[in-house]
């Protein structure tokens, strides 16, 4: 399989036309058509719809997307491995993080990041929404959750420790709650799914039913309604951070048990070759969270 052909087909996805794809890969508009036209016949579908301005993806195109991209990665890792200067990152790397960590810790951490690789393109997908990442073609997913899917790969990061806080107006209104059970009695700002949260108490896992007069899918709309004094938030550490500081949010312990820890994963594909900007990335990523 020609992987020249390979590289227009994922350059043309990704820049939503085969000119575009052209102009990036240093080849004519014609050269790029005849190109994938020609990885199409080889295959026996098609792949994209095509005009002389845009295109789209068919299913077949969809369904074979990642297994492109993975063999043009695998070339550009090899070749980086023989060139001078192999430690200079290039590419496209695509991550996918929650709405919330990509604002307050991976935009900030990616200015630098691309200062330092200036061949390297990102694309960053936000999102508090599931994402398949191989269908998507996904390099890096960084997740703070329980792992379910076991066919990904995942390494962990750092502890994602979580406190109760709340304003100082709903505490002056409400007296603090002291102990686990003391909730039932409390406005919480809870997710949108069944609104229990997961304590560590005498060292085990223990669940408590909490409700309230908001929920929502978003943490940054429960931070917003926490400062805003509508109750109690169960939130990360690195979100609220500057919130204690500048006594926005206040901690809320109770003397019985604390809320669960998660850990912050970076969640691949597959472990077979790892591009080096994946790898870069996610080390840089495990130094900055170190450092917080």
């Amino acid at each position: 399989m020609d992987l020249a052909a390979l590289t227009v087909f994922v350059e043309a996805v990704d820049h939503g036309s085969l000119a575009a794809a052209a102009r990036r890969i240093g080849i004519s508009a014609m050269a790029a058509s005849r190109s994938l036209a020609a990885l199409e016949a080889e295959l026996g579908v098609r792949l994209v719809h095509r005009t002389t301005r845009a295109l789209s993806v068919t299913a077949e195109g969809e369904a074979f997307l990642p297994h492109a991209r993975a063999m043009v990665d695998a070339r550009d890792s090899a070749l980086a491995v023989l060139r001078p200067g192999a430690d200079a990152l290039s590419g496209r790397l695509r991550i996918t993080a929650s709405a919330a960590f990509g604002r307050s810790v991976l935009a900030p951490m990616l200015v630098p990041f691309m200062h330092a690789h200036p061949e390297l393109h990102v694309d960053l997908l936000l999102t508090d929404k599931a994402v398949d990442i191989v269908r998507q073609g996904i390099d890096v997913a960084i997740r703070i959750a329980p792992l379910r899917d076991n066919h990904l790969v995942a390494r962990a990061l750092a502890a994602n420790p979580r406190r109760l806080c709340a304003a100082p107006a709903y505490l002056a209104a409400h007296p603090a709650p002291r102990r686990l059970a003391d909730l039932a009695g409390h406005c919480c700002l809870a997710g949108t799914n069944p609104a229990q949260w997961r304590f560590v108490r005498q060292g085990r896992l223990r669940q408590q039913t909490v409700s309230g007069r908001l929920t929502a899918s978003s943490i940054e709309a429960l931070r917003a309604a926490a400062i805003g004094g509508l109750g109690i938030a169960n939130l990360s550490d690195w979100y609220i951070a500057d919130d204690l500081a500048q006594g926005r949010l206040v901690t809320v312990p109770l003397d019985d048990a604390e809320p669960e820890p998660l850990t912050i994963w970076a969640v691949h594909p597959t472990a077979r070759l790892v591009p080096p900007r994946v790898r870069a990335f996610v080390s840089a990523l495990e130094a900055v969270l170190k450092t917080r």
